[in-house]
């Protein structure tokens, strides 16, 4: 039996019931201090005691970033922060400093401490000093084959856990140590203030070779020498598992609320069809055709089987997907066949509506007719942002449901 952990961003309260709803085991969130994604709106302390109790009622995980590179100045409140965290029962912490390390484990000693990707792990040593230090689990460094991976589960007790990014963004830099966005904008990637710089399209040359342009492919847009392409392991669940990979982490705490639905649905259901069927869980094309509905760069399985050079995506920024979110499912009445929605992106009478949810109904198609809004009259172009409508459907969808719609 094959035992696994799918962990999933959120970077805000309602992203974090998008990911429970949709299949995650767990969740990963940043407080308003010490985390690496400032630009997220990120938990205050009275939501992260609240994301806990909800997470917990559900069975769930809830872990926090602390993993910025830490300075003298940030140390007089973390012994406080890591108490508040183990009071309210964070299930562990992500640390990369190794000092935040030790500060965490002396004044919360019955938190877990996870070592963050930024640590850099990357080789059986330094996997067993964090696991000699008291670390919970490792997240591996993105740069690692499955057999590099086996050969570090092997080196661990078996208490410690091991984590790798199994989908999303992946950074162009070392594990994601980037010095750009300071260089460019002087706001520290590694102290939270990430502006992705590596996505911005450039044009270089030679100093010295008397002002030729570097030969590369590009665009009308420009070239993208420094953008990556987008992680997407879904086709090798069961060699990551079989290599000792407990949780296999979606990166995304900055990204939007119909991307996280989609993606956590397909890896949820794709693992549920690999625990029932094993390996032949790959002949089903649905989880890769999801993938394909949100936006994304080209995919990458970067260096699960060795050395890449097909990581960088120089023929574009990102596709835009295939399908564009059209609406939340706020609540069905069964004895009306009525949903009430709430509209985030334009759609009208006339167009089919398609179904994202974790029940058997994903893909069912909903013709829009007999559209209301809150007094009842009709609404022919559902174009206000947020707009509360009733739409007629014998579809019985539940609460947090999404609607799509084909992208133009």
């Amino acid at each position: 039996m094959i035992n696994t952990e799918l962990l999933a961003p959120a970077g805000n309260f309602q992203k974090l019931k998008t990911a429970i709803y949709f299949g995650a085991d767990a969740v990963y969130v940043g407080g308003k201090n010490f985390s690496l994604r400032s630009f997220t709106d990120n938990f205050s302390d009275e939501e992260l005691s609240l994301a806990v109790k909800y997470c917990h009622e559900r069975d769930k995980k809830l872990y926090v970033t602390v993993n910025i590179y830490a300075k003298n100045s940030d140390f007089d409140k973390l012994p406080d922060y890591f108490r508040f965290l183990e009071s309210i029962g964070v299930d562990a912490v992500i640390v990369s400093d190794p000092g935040v390390f030790s500060v965490a484990r002396k004044s919360a000693p019955a938190l877990c401490v996870h070592v963050s990707t930024q640590a850099n792990t990357l080789n059986k040593y330094s996997a067993k000093f964090w696991a000699d230090q008291g670390a919970g689990r490792i997240i591996l460094a993105r740069e690692l084959s499955l057999d590099e991976i086996a050969e570090i589960r092997d080196f661990l007790p078996k208490t410690v856990e091991l984590e790798a990014f199994c989908h999303g963004a992946m950074c162009i830099a070392y594990s994601g140590r980037c010095l750009l966005s300071d260089y460019f904008s002087g706001r520290s990637s590694n102290r939270g203030e990430c502006v992705q710089a590596c996505r911005w399209n450039y044009s270089l040359r030679e100093k010295k070779s008397d002002g030729e342009w570097y030969d590369v492919s590009q665009d009308e847009r420009g070239t993208y020498v420094l953008n990556s392409k987008d992680l997407n392991m879904i086709s090798e669940l069961d060699k990551m598992a079989q290599a000792g990979v407990f949780s296999f982490k979606i990166e995304g705490r900055m990204k939007s609320e119909y991307y996280l639905a989609t993606v956590v649905n397909a890896y949820r259901r794709a693992f549920d069809a690999l625990k029932a069927r094993g390996s032949a869980y790959k002949d089903e094309t649905l989880y890769e055709k999801e993938l394909l509905n949100t936006n994304h760069r080209a995919f990458t399985k970067a260096y699960a089987f060795g050395n890449n050079s097909e990581t960088v995506n120089y023929d574009d920024s990102q596709s835009a997907g295939d399908r564009t979110f059209a609406a939340v499912v706020l609540n069905y009445d069964i004895k009306t066949h009525t949903a009430e929605i709430e509209m985030r992106n334009r759609f009208a009478e006339g167009e089919v509506l398609e179904v994202l949810t974790p029940y058997s109904y994903l893909n069912a198609l909903i013709p829009v007719s007999g559209l209301k809004n809150e007094e009842g009259q009709p609404v022919s172009d559902a174009k206000f942002v947020q707009q509360k409508l009733y739409l007629k459907t014998d579809v019985e969808l539940h609460v947090g449901d999404i609607l799509r719609k084909n992208r133009p």
